[in-house]
């Protein structure tokens, strides 16, 4: 198709059937705000408003409504479906893929290979990486997520953001070296990838380099103001966990989850979930290490606000730790509640979704016997090999999903299984062994059973105590 007064070239050179320059603007300020995590990704409504007919913009604009269950979604479908035959190849590329991912039914892998295909044929279009690598993130598969990126990359060599999606699923692959350099060659050309320098806190996070993470996040944080509240509280979450996990005094830790997480909520454009999930998130390590008169007036005032279920069913991450912290503040009925509707949701799903989803399951229910202190049934759920890698299609990343690790560490201390912690925290030490609290736990599980090695773990976790932070 030639180009024509009627065709115009998105961002990535790609033909947009649009006769509106205002669209097309609309349309490239919406795929910068969604690869640098902005807070205004509802101007690709605009575009739909300059031509109510043009389909890219219609089927993007559904999409980013589709997550508030809006009303308008099936009104923006409808419009790109009723003009799909004067679309560009592209816009039917990506309304195809977009319209497929957004049915309550679909089968994630035709979803996926949607996304191959239409990278496949437009590899410049970053916004449609970035979607798909989402959509691998919920598949809890890394693999396809890096596939995806290592396509695209020959067409976008030193094109800005394309260097931070590289760096995230080699580093969720446990190719550290590799992810750090994909996350600096990213940095070195925007160093407002917000998103690299999330991933770089990652691999620093990983080596326990904490002090040289929180010294690079709070570096980089005053340029976190656009970043909607998911990018902006996360980012803070990670430098609060580098503060917890190098033995930091824990109010500095108090200090992010008061002023740089909870504080979002004062924002009118807030996104509630997005923040509720770094706060729980953090509260529930906090808990783990026996912080609870720091941290437990906060749960209690938080778990107030968390039995209403407009935030329920939004992410399943945010529903477990939603579950915990609602049953451990005696909220029991509503925790109920929220658990038999997972259980619901998880019985309506295809088949295929439905087995992927059993672990995740499985967790919630355990999750909540822990919040009512029931640890025997918790740890039955838990289950005597339970790892937590194994529930990534909840929707979280190796370092979220740790602390349900440390959950069932505490857990077999508690009823009595010294044995069982002891052989997998000295596995876990061959891999990451600068970890304070990890060193306690086996400092604890030795003493229970006498050996002398309880010495060198506590002498171990005494200098790496000692060592991050003064």
């Amino acid at each position: 198709m030639g180009i024509t007064e009627e065709i115009k070239l998105d961002k990535w050179g790609y033909q947009v059937n649009t006769s509106s320059d205002h669209c097309i603007s609309a349309i490239n300020a919406y795929y910068h705000q969604v690869l640098s995590y902005g807070r205004k990704r509802s101007i690709i409504l605009e575009a739909q408003i300059h031509d109510k007919n043009c389909v890219l913009a219609n089927i993007l604009a559904a999409h980013f409504l589709c997550s508030t269950h809006s009303s308008k979604v099936a009104n923006f479908i409808e419009a790109a479906k009723s003009n799909y035959d004067k679309a560009t190849d592209y816009e039917k590329a990506v309304f195809d893929a977009v319209s497929y991912m957004m049915l309550d039914d679909r089968d994630d892998d035709v979803a996926l290979s949607l996304h191959f295909k239409l990278l496949t044929e437009f590899p410049r279009d970053l916004n449609s990486l970035k979607r798909a690598q989402v959509l691998c993130f919920y598949m809890g598969k890394a693999d396809p997520s890096l596939e995806l990126v290592q396509q695209a990359l020959p067409k976008n060599e030193g094109e800005s953001y394309v260097y931070g999606m590289l760096a995230f699923p080699l580093l969720e692959l446990g190719l550290m070296e590799d992810a750090e350099k994909a996350s600096r060659t990213a940095l070195e050309i925007n160093k407002l990838d917000f998103w690299a320098q999330h991933c770089l806190c990652h691999v620093l996070q990983f080596e326990c380099h904490f002090a040289e993470a929180v010294k690079f996040m709070e570096d980089c944080s005053p340029s976190w103001v656009s970043c909607a509240s998911f990018m902006y509280t996360h980012n803070w979450w990670h430098v609060a966990l580098c503060y917890l996990e190098g033995h930091s005094p824990i109010e500095r830790v108090l200090d992010i989850y008061d002023c740089c997480i909870m504080n979002e909520l004062d924002k009118p454009d807030a996104a509630r979930p997005e923040v509720y999930v770094n706060a729980l998130g953090l509260l529930l390590r906090l808990h783990v290490r026996g912080e609870n008169s720091a941290s437990q007036n906060r749960l209690k005032t938080l778990a107030e606000l968390l039995i209403d279920q407009a935030v329920w069913f939004s992410e399943w991450q945010l529903d477990l730790f939603i579950l915990w912290a609602i049953a451990s503040t005696d909220h029991l009925s509503a925790a109920q509640q929220l658990l038999d509707g997972l259980r619901v949701r998880v019985s309506n799903m295809n088949e295929k979704k439905r087995k992927l989803m059993q672990r995740g399951l499985s967790l919630a229910e355990a999750l909540y016997e822990y919040g009512k202190g029931n640890d025997m049934q918790a740890l039955q759920l838990f289950g005597a090999d339970f790892d937590a890698n194994d529930c990534k299609a909840i929707g979280a990343s190796e370092e979220q999903l740790d602390v349900f690790n440390e959950v069932w560490y505490t857990l077999l201390l508690n009823t009595g299984q010294a044995e069982k912690v002891i052989e997998v925290i000295e596995r876990r030490l061959r891999k990451r062994d600068g970890v304070p609290f990890l060193w306690r736990l086996l400092e604890k599980g030795y003493m229970t059973v006498g050996r002398e090695e309880a010495a060198i773990a506590a002498e171990k976790a005494n200098d790496l105590e000692n060592s991050f932070f003064k």
